[in-house]
């Protein structure tokens, strides 16, 4: 069980708060009470760490600004196991991104193409993973492409994703390229440090229209600039940009 122990109102109500989200079993004690007997980890704050030294179970100091990497963490320790952090990635305009400690998914997201880079680092930064490792479908070419070479410093695989993205059932809508990424995540690929891709005609053709879409004067950018987004070199916004200050 775990167990939180802090007279640190801002971390009490972080990890309180975090813990319950998850749906998690945990009790709350005073500092200068006994631990329960099946307590497995304790999170406690930064000025109480000390008071744990020789309870015999971990102590984990919570952050009040980032409760949840102490419960990120305490969760890890409650699972057990090898616990390698795998990030799987059905990528497209809005990529799925699912978290995993092990076989346990820890956090998803959806988010824009430009935001999902970030969104990995992030998540490989906050759960403190050591060995992680980032899977990437193959499906949408250009996206996974920009999403490869944009991921340095980490081990990433290119994954087969046929297969991985499940039938959605009433009220499921909107969930596939998530339930898909964890999918994704659970199989393993063959590791890739960068993809170079040579864009089809029709796809530089929907990166023009995606352009036209977005600019105020209803124009798309040019083949050559359409050719720099599908890289991964420009977003369409900056190529928005150069295409207007080029008039």
């Amino acid at each position: 069980m775990i167990v939180v122990a802090t007279a640190d109102f801002e971390v009490y109500h972080g990890v309180v708060n975090e813990l319950r989200d998850r749906g998690t079993t945990f009790t709350t004690i005073e500092i200068d009470d006994p631990l329960p007997s099946e307590t497995a980890v304790v999170l406690t704050g930064a000025e109480h760490a000390e008071d744990f030294d020789d309870a015999g179970v971990p102590t984990i100091v919570a952050d009040p600004d980032d409760p949840r990497l102490a419960v990120d963490k305490a969760l890890g320790t409650l699972r057990g196991g090898d616990g390698r952090t795998v990030i799987g990635v059905d990528p497209g305009r809005q990529p799925g991104i699912a978290v995993l400690a092990g076989e346990t998914v820890i956090a998803a997201f959806q988010v824009p193409i430009a935001d999902a880079v970030d969104v990995i680092r992030g998540e490989i930064q906050a759960v403190d993973a050591a060995d992680p490792v980032v899977r990437i479908g193959d499906g949408a070419r250009l996206e996974s492409a920009t999403l490869i070479n944009e991921l340095e410093a980490v081990r990433v695989e290119l994954v087969d994703e046929t297969g991985t993205t499940p039938y959605l059932g009433t009220g499921a809508r909107g969930m596939g390229d998530v339930l898909a990424a964890a999918n994704i995540a659970r199989r393993e690929g063959d590791p890739i440090e960068t993809r170079e891709i040579e864009p089809t005609a029709g796809e530089l053709q929907v990166i023009k229209d995606r352009s036209r879409e977005r600019s105020e004067t209803n124009r798309a950018i040019d083949e050559a600039l359409a050719r720099r987004v599908a890289s991964g070199e420009l977003s369409i916004e900056e190529a928005l940009d150069e295409h207007r200050n080029g008039d």
